[in-house]
This record gives structure tokens, sequence and C-alpha cells, in this order.
């Protein structure tokens, strides 16, 4: 495994994107509200490539940052992490999909907050504002990457996945949200 490399965000040219705490708030293809741009819905996004990445990415315990999004990659890495964990013991779609909702309504911390995993990755909010904006980006993100995992983490005839939800069980980068 000494040979192999991390997979990278392909959103190396962060230029003309607006940033938050060390954040660049990338397009998405999204239907949720919020405040990220609307991507093309042919083009990949970023969690297009955290969930494509996962599989792979969640056996290294170290990652070279390369870019700013790269920053969003290893959280949005750390978030599918526990989101199949908390499928991991619902048995059929409709119980994840339930673990998951709530999930998406609980409150969680944001750079220079007790309990961020990434405190050295991400900068503190310089005022309240920037930090509502990366809250409010975040939520936006984790809502629309549940969405998208579930149809990964549950066949269609609404069983588990088993090849996905394994991965619950590795840490990447030996971190966990709490």
């Amino acid at each position: 495994m000494c040979n192999q490399r991390v997979y990278h965000s392909s959103f190396v040219n962060t230029e003309g994107i607006l940033h938050a705490c060390g954040c660049p708030l990338l397009p998405l293809k999204s239907h949720i509200r919020g405040p990220a741009p609307t991507a093309e819905p042919d083009k990949v996004d970023i969690i297009d490539e955290a969930i494509t990445f996962f599989r792979a990415n969640v056996f290294f315990r170290k990652f070279d940052v390369k870019s700013s999004a790269d920053k969003l990659l290893i959280y949005l890495t750390l978030y599918v992490n526990m989101a199949l964990k908390r499928v991991e013991n619902c048995r059929t779609e409709a119980e994840g999909t339930k673990a998951i909702i709530t999930l998406g309504l609980e409150i969680f911390p944001i750079p220079g907050e007790p309990g961020f995993p990434l405190g050295g990755l991400f900068t503190p909010p310089l005022s309240q504002e920037e930090g509502e904006l990366l809250r409010s980006y975040l939520k936006q993100l984790r809502e629309e990457t549940s969405g998208r995992l579930m149809e990964r983490a549950y066949h269609r005839n609404g069983k588990q996945n088993k090849w996905w939800v394994a991965f619950s069980k590795r840490r990447f980068l030996n971190l966990a949200f709490s």
C-alpha cells in the first residue's frame, strides 16, 4: 500500500469561488436549498468525487492536501464514513433513511468549535456571518451527500449493500466525527 496514492479533488482552481474558513463553496448538483452555486447536471461535483473516491481513500492514514478543494474532500470522506456507521445496523432502506434524516437534523460543529475534527485544516470564522455561511454550506453538502449515499448503501430492492456498508468499519486518517 506504500506505493499507492490518495485520490485528490479535480477542483484545483478555486479562483473566483467564494471561500469561508479556508473552504471553497464549490458548485453542487443539488435540489436542496443552500448557499452553494448550482453545478451543471452533467458535470462531476465534489460530492460525486467524495463518494467515488471514498472506498479507496478511506484506507489511508495520511492525506497530502494539494488544493483547498481537498479539504472539502477530506471533510466529506469523514462524513460518508459517519453516515455509513449510522446505517450499518439498519437492514432496510426505510430504517437507513430514518437514520440519515436524523443525522441531517443534528447540530454539528464548524471550525473553531469544540468537536470539529479538522481544526488544523480549516481556519475559524472571522465573523459570525462567515461561520453561518460555512454552516449553511456544510449542511447543504451533508444533506445532498446523504441522499446520494443512500443510493449506494442500499440496493433497489431495499436491502443493504454490504460492499458499501462494510466500509463503515474503516477510519479515514484515524479520525472520526464525535
